[in-house]
């Protein structure tokens, strides 16, 4: 039996080992427990950007790590050639494009920063959806007077739901019941999803990948894929979408290499090294989309673009939520079918 993956890398080492020097990488930390926190921690790969149990869950009552399997073997293993050929300046072919930008996607959906931000938007909209589907398919319930196997209009393999009917005293009517788990089955079955289906919308062609000015180098995070909005250099947010127009999609794969596209402009080639007013914006831009973690292949003043939170309360309750995250969430997931 193959071992259970359970300290699960939401930032592949293949891909963090890029900064690092003897085994290590500089490491900022944006959140800290007090003001005599070192600004700057040397730290190894297999410590960094991971937490316990993110991709597994339960099937079956036995816990399940199929999703960080076909992760490792759809998305990080293929790409590890292309990573290499172009952190070593050598040509990409189309395929090494295509699983380069697999990647790039797929950096984007399965992080605990889009996890919270899954978590709020399912939490004002998932309650409606629900509504509406359970409502078509008890109209379709009357009219055909048809059994009741999933609500209509939700794609049902993998989804956490539970459909239930409550039959009235005399049998001529009831109540159905459509329930959803908004937790980690929930978004588990979103980043299939989106890997799946919303993949093939993203744009193969158009990428480069660009260097920065000469005496810099490009940090990364716990938040690499950036997909930005930018109108000028005080006017920008992160709610881009892969092929908005004249919207930016920025992954760094290395200290001085970064992934490139901007929908509607032509690409620069490859191998072109940015001018210094735009190689800074660039690295404030990294640095702000950062959670919790930057790293870095050599120190370098952070705290000029953003400042530290300093609050152990708020780490002792995220520790605390780590910690608790798994056996949280097998409760909740207790009685819900997946698909």
């Amino acid at each position: 039996m193959s071992q259970l993956h359970i300290d699960n890398h939401y930032v592949p080492q293949l891909y963090l080992k890029q900064w690092a020097i003897n085994g290590r990488i500089p490491t900022y930390s944006l959140l800290v427990a007090h003001h005599n926190a070192p600004l700057w921690k040397s730290r190894s790969p297999k410590g960094l950007a991971y937490h316990r149990n993110l991709y597994t869950n339960i099937v079956n009552g036995a816990e399940n790590d199929e999703l960080e399997r076909w992760l490792d073997s759809e998305f990080e293993a293929p790409a590890e050639r292309p990573l290499a050929l172009a952190t070593h300046d050598c040509r990409l072919e189309p395929d090494d494009w295509h699983k380069l930008v697999r990647f790039a996607v797929a950096q984007d959906v399965r992080t605990p920063a889009r996890l919270r931000e899954f978590m709020r938007r399912q939490a004002e909209q998932l309650p409606a959806m629900l509504d509406s589907a359970v409502k078509r398919v008890a109209d379709k319930l009357i009219s055909e007077d048809a059994a009741v196997h999933s609500v209509h209009g939700i794609e049902a393999t993998g989804f956490p739901l539970k459909v239930s009917i409550e039959a009235s005293e005399d049998q001529e009517s009831g109540i159905l019941r459509a329930e959803a788990i908004i937790g980690r089955s929930l978004w588990h079955w979103s980043i299939r999803r989106l890997l799946t289906g919303t993949i093939a919308k993203v744009p193969a062609r158009g990428w480069s990948i660009v260097k920065p000015a000469r005496g810099y180098l490009w940090p990364s995070s716990d938040s690499p894929l950036i997909r930005l909005n930018y109108w000028n250099e005080n006017n920008y947010n992160f709610e881009g979408g892969w092929n908005a127009p004249l919207g930016d999609v920025l992954l760094p794969l290395s200290p001085t290499h970064l992934l490139h596209r901007c929908a509607g402009v032509r690409p620069k080639t490859p191998g072109t090294r940015l001018d210094v007013a735009t190689t800074r914006q660039i690295i404030r831009i990294i640095i702000e989309h950062a959670d919790r973690y930057v790293f870095a292949q050599q120190e370098f003043d952070i705290e000029s673009i953003r400042k530290r939170t300093v609050d152990a309360q708020l780490l002792k309750e995220e520790r605390m939520a780590w910690e608790s995250w798994n056996s949280d969430q097998a409760r909740a997931e207790h009685g819900y079918s997946f698909g």
